[in-house]
This record gives structure tokens, sequence and C-alpha cells, in this order.
């Protein structure tokens, strides 16, 4: 019998409550009437906000209505949007080929930033394989986890990894949110927790510092920031429904 490397994590203080939590506040969200309608339209400025959102955590911050309207052209920026536009068409290839997904995520993340030899390529780095190869192997089906819990794990260990050149971060939070998506947690893509991520900056900053420990207190300060990303993205979800109701 096989040990499930991340159950430990649930039983860390507050987290299996804080899971839960979550899970109804994204649930209740989803029920938001602007999707029945207006599904796609949503979804698309859910994309944007997460696009802005893991750009300026990149370092490269710019105004929503600006990148909307098309004016921005600064290449971190635009590889986000692309990522953000890609997500849905890569959550089959996420669950059957991990490493092959995270990639073509670095290809669209880091295109106009790195060198082309560098595009979708890990740094040549043993330790940095070996643990791709761990991650791989927990997201093609090595745990029984909650969704929450793996994108977590799979977002601090890519965040802190930086296993590609440039804009590292952009794809360990793409990468997440394809966790939430293949595992029919959020199918659509439509939790903005990237924003979440944003409006929490220095707690997630010093949250993922705190990952990189491995302690279990570490592990449960990650923990909880990111469930509490994921209840402002639910909030952002709602919010943006309301905004598309009222002009519709």
């Amino acid at each position: 019998m096989t040990t499930d490397p991340l159950a430990p994590l649930l039983a860390l203080a507050d987290i299996a409550p804080a899971v839960e939590q979550a899970r109804e506040r994204v649930d209740q969200a989803m029920r938001h009437r602007a999707l029945r309608r207006h599904g796609g339209q949503v979804a698309a400025e859910v994309g944007l906000r997460c696009a802005v959102a893991s750009a300026a955590l990149e370092g490269y911050d710019h105004e929503r209505e600006a990148v909307r309207a098309g004016t921005v052209t600064e290449p971190v920026l635009q590889g986000a949007l692309r990522v953000a536009g890609a997500l849905p068409g890569l959550t089959d290839r996420w669950a059957k080929a991990p490493r092959q997904a995270l990639a073509r995520l670095h290809v669209l993340a880091a295109r106009d930033v790195v060198a082309e030899a560098e595009l979708g390529r890990p740094v040549a780095d043993p330790v940095v394989a070996a643990r791709l190869d761990g991650l791989a192997g927990l997201v093609a089906g090595g745990t029984t986890v909650p969704p929450l819990i793996l994108a977590a794990v799979v977002h601090g260990e890519l965040l802190n990894l930086r296993p590609f050149a440039g804009p590292s971060g952009v794809v360990a939070r793409a990468a997440a949110r394809l966790v939430l998506m293949s595992r029919g947690f959020d199918p659509r893509g439509l939790v903005a927790v990237d924003v979440g991520h944003r409006e929490r900056e220095p707690e997630y900053v010093g949250a993922a510092g705190a990952f990189a420990t491995g302690t279990p207190d570490g592990l449960r300060s990650w923990l909880r920031h990111y469930l509490s990303a994921v209840e402002v993205g639910a909030d952002q979800l709602t919010l943006i429904g309301d905004e598309i109701i009222a002009t519709a």
C-alpha cells in the first residue's frame, strides 16, 4: 500500500476546515446567474484580470483598462495574456503529460523575454529535474488530496524551484490554475485566484518563502495563504458577474 505524500498536509492545524470554507465560497460564486447567459464573457474577464495580476506579481504592473484597450505591449504582460487564453486547451495535456504542459506554458509566457533556445526548456540542473519529475508524478495521479491542496503544492513548488528562465512565476500561477481546471474544481477557469495573490502580495511573498522551508509551520502558512487567495478569487468572480449583469 502506497502512502499519499500530500495526505499529512490535511492534518495541519486549521487546513481541512479552510479547504472546506474555500470550496463553499467557490460553490456559491459558481451559482451566479451571469454564468447562465454570459459565461464566456465572465471567463474572458477573469482571464484578463488574472493575467494583469500575474504580470504585476512578476514586477510588471499595468492598469487593467490600458491592457483591455490593447495599448500595453510589454512582453511579460503579453505572455501572461497568452497563458491565460491557452489554459482551457491545456487541461487534458496537463493531466496526462504535465511536463509537456509546463514547457508549453513557458513558451507562451517567456516569448520575447528570454532567448528562443531557452523557451520550454527547464534549467539544466539535476535537482530541478528530479523535483519536476516528482511534481509531475503527483499531478499524474500520485495523490488523492483535494484539488485545492494539490494546486497549492504545485504553485509553491514551482514558485520556489524556478525551473524556467524569465517569468517563471507566471508559469507557476498558471500551473496551479490548471490543477483546479483539470481536476474539475474550476473546469472553466472562473476563479480569479491570481487576483487574490496580488491583493495579498506581501502575504503571498512571505508565505512562499515559508513554503520553501518545508517545515510544518511553513507549509501551513502557504496553504492558508493559498486558500485565502481562492476565496478572494471567488469573490472576484461574483463581482465580475454583478458588473456584467448591471451592464447587460
